[in-house]
């Protein structure tokens, strides 16, 4: 009996251990639902821009300060206003589809909504400085781009949604903006205009035939040149907005930031494989079962 007894011990204690790595096996590979983003990744996980409530000026698709000036068979889709000043020229031939405001109460409002606006997006960190590199030929996922001067864009700018109707884009831009000649900015997988917003320090142009998106905020004017298109609202703080055969379409706005899905760690590389995991229930019943095994066993030595 004494040798049954021996060689059951090392079986015993091999059979123990193997419940042991069964269980430590299982916690060992649980992979996190949102793992740390790698160096350099973190404004891709982390960005949350935020698109600003537009209050008073949700209704203006165009609002200057000194004055509103057109030329040509210009189309504006909601209200055109202007405040403190008076001046709105060439409507018609332009058309206002919505209301036409000249510093009365509801361009005064407005505009001071605007301000607002404008402190909200300069308030929001950025995520990505892209001061010095035309914006033509890039796709941006959603966040807050930055610019310490002026902005350019030369071809096409793609904004990526991600799948999520809700992304924003906030580009703060120090000095001007300004789009060559059939530029265009274009959205995939979602994006939209209403979660799109331009900041700009001092005054935004819109070359010929232009085909833009997103709500402008200038500190000083905007000029869409001929045939330009905006699908956003043109908000000028403190100078003129100057139109000339153009389609500007208030959008209001939309989201508040990505919201990124849990990215699973990558499948482990080659290497020795890992011992098969238990069930927890199946694991600690063979640990109970072999402990009790055991026992008997030593008591009959």
């Amino acid at each position: 009996m004494a040798l049954t007894s021996r060689r059951s011990i090392p079986v015993l204690l091999a059979a123990v251990a193997l419940a042991s790595a069964g269980c430590e096996s299982r916690t060992a590979q649980r992979t996190p639902t949102a793992p740390a983003p790698a160096s350099g990744e973190e404004g891709r996980l982390s960005a949350m821009a935020v698109a600003p409530p537009l209050g008073a000026a949700g209704s203006f698709a165009v609002l200057g300060a000194s004055a509103v000036t057109n030329t040509g068979p210009t189309v504006v889709n909601g209200d055109l206003g202007v405040s403190p000043g008076t001046a709105i020229t060439g409507f018609p031939p332009g058309i206002v589809n919505g209301t036409i405001h000249s510093a009365d109460a509801a361009a005064l409002a407005a505009q001071n909504s605007v301000v607002a606006i404008e402190n909200a997006l300069l308030a929001q960190p950025c995520d990505v400085t892209l001061t010095g590199i035309d914006l033509g030929g890039l796709t941006l996922t959603p966040g807050t781009y930055c610019f310490a001067t002026s902005a350019q864009l030369t071809g096409t700018l793609t904004l990526d949604g991600q799948g999520n109707a809700g992304a924003v884009w906030v580009f703060k831009i120090g000095s001007t903006l300004t789009t060559a000649s059939g530029s265009r900015v274009q959205y995939i997988n979602g994006g939209q205009a209403c979660g799109t917003f331009w900041q700009v320090g001092s005054s935004a142009t819109l070359g010929t035939a232009t085909s833009f998106s997103g709500n402008i905020v200038a500190r000083a004017s905007i000029t869409l040149n001929t045939g330009a298109t905006n699908n956003g609202a043109l908000f000028a703080r403190t100078g003129a907005v100057t139109l000339d055969t153009n389609v500007v379409s208030r959008v209001g706005s939309c989201g508040s930031g990505p919201q990124p899905s849990p990215t699973p760690l990558p499948s482990p590389g080659p290497g020795p494989s890992p011992v098969p995991a238990l069930p927890p229930g199946v694991a600690l019943s063979l640990f109970v079962v072999l402990l009790g095994t055991g026992a008997y066993i030593l008591n009959r030595r």
